[in-house]
């Protein structure tokens, strides 16, 4: 039996014949017709219809009636959903006309959390410590932290710079023309301020011909006479079987975290260092540590003198207020230079301790422009008992003037390691 298509027309339509489709493109064609027309977009060709077959005969009648397609919304009475026909290949399906919160995102610069925390954390003030503002913060619980005032910025600057990270082992000599003017307190006051910041240990050598008494000044005689009396001589018969820092500790002596060598005590050979055996020495504590001091004999032209100079990477050159403590280190600065040591000369730090407290009628501004001019630096250390009874030297017994002074030495010392 032929299949018959049903009657969808309303009863205006009556009386009109009923139209068959006679292939599925003339559907397509009709609901193509029915749609409001779009003009294409700039980005996109504007799209052709699929092109109907060459031969548009009717299709066959199948013998098992089908299926009706559901309408077409919108369509006309009794219009059927042509099948979907895949877009072109060559284009895409659509575009979006402005960028998305993820392309946005993709697109920005990925924050650097490691290299720059700062952006993401505020920063803190460093605390205050002592004063009014030190006061304001402790009674408010931290509440009010006005920051640290320019007193404190100094000293902790002046920390930072004593703290700078080395890349190798430096020598700085201590060294004077004259006795009796600080030059071995300098070098344990310097040492103990440099064992306080650094965060590894320095260490000083004795290299008095004349009896040192550097160890002494740093433990105290009592505590020396009690521990082990091992000099430097020990430890040069030895230095051959020495290949760690535990088999150095033996011949070393420890005031706190500043390590000391002893210098030799019995007259008979306290002046046979030479320059070559100083160098040897130099080169065992070179492989342990970055910053070493050398407290010299009085004067520039004993035994092992030519070794250290050699091998020195800066001087200290101590000096007193008096007028004789003033010319000897112009003396000696002069000499340097005119004995192939101008850069240690330029570069020297001239200390000038106040040990005997001089009477007023010293002029010790016209002192101090006297040596100025000739070095890098030319610092002052007060008078302080401390220092001047020529007994133990500890930080927390010097005025704060004298530690403050301690401090610039020390800094100027690893500043001019280069």
């Amino acid at each position: 039996m032929p299949a018959v298509a049903p009657d969808t027309s309303s009863s205006s339509d009556a009386g009109k014949p009923v139209s068959r489709r006679s292939s599925w493109a003339e559907a397509a064609a009709a609901a193509d017709a029915t749609k409001p027309s779009r003009a294409p977009s700039p980005a996109q060709p504007p799209h052709q219809p699929f092109a109907p077959p060459a031969d548009p005969s009717p299709a066959p009648i199948a013998s098992e009636p089908a299926a009706a397609p559901a309408p077409v919304p919108g369509g006309p009475s009794g219009g059927h959903a042509p099948e979907a026909v895949a877009p072109p290949p060559d284009g895409p399906a659509f575009r979006r006309s402005r960028p998305t919160v993820a392309d946005e995102i993709d697109e920005s610069p990925m924050p650097d959390f490691i290299g720059s925390p700062g952006l993401f954390v505020k920063e803190q003030k460093p605390r205050p410590r002592g004063g009014i503002r030190g006061a304001l913060y402790n009674m408010s619980g931290g509440a009010w932290n006005l920051g640290p005032g320019p007193k404190q910025r100094q000293e902790d600057e002046l920390g930072r710079r004593i703290s700078r990270q080395l890349q190798g082992s430096y020598n700085t000599a201590v060294l004077s023309l004259k006795g009796g003017i600080g030059k071995t307190s300098t070098t344990v006051g310097v040492g103990l301020t440099l064992a306080e910041y650094r965060g590894d240990a320095p260490c000083a050598i004795d290299a008095n011909p004349d009896s040192g008494d550097l160890v002494e000044r740093a433990l105290g005689e009592g505590i020396y006479q009690q521990s082990s009396p091992r000099t430097i001589t020990d430890l040069l018969e030895n230095i051959e079987s020495i290949n760690s820092l535990t088999s150095l500790a033996r011949y070393m002596h420890h005031a706190g975290r500043l390590h000391l060598i002893a210098g030799e005590q019995d007259p008979e050979v306290s002046d046979s260092l030479t320059a070559e055996e100083y160098l040897r020495i130099r080169r065992l504590i070179s492989s342990y540590y970055s910053v070493v001091l050398t407290d010299c004999g009085t004067g520039v032209t004993h035994n092992a003198m030519s070794g250290i100079l050699q091998s020195a990477d800066n001087l200290v050159i101590a000096a007193g207020y008096a007028v004789s403590g003033a010319k000897r280190a112009r003396s000696t600065l002069h000499w340097l230079a005119s004995h192939g040591y101008e850069d240690l000369a330029r570069n020297a730090v001239v200390v000038i301790t106040d040990k005997d407290e001089v009477s007023s009628r010293v002029d010790k501004d016209a002192i101090e422009e006297h040596l100025a001019g000739i070095c890098r630096e030319l610092i002052a250390v007060p008078h302080d008992r401390g220092v001047a009874d020529g007994d133990l030297v500890t930080l927390d017994a010097l005025k704060p003037e004298t530690r403050r002074a301690y401090k610039e030495i020390a800094a100027a010392i690893v500043d001019g390691y280069r």
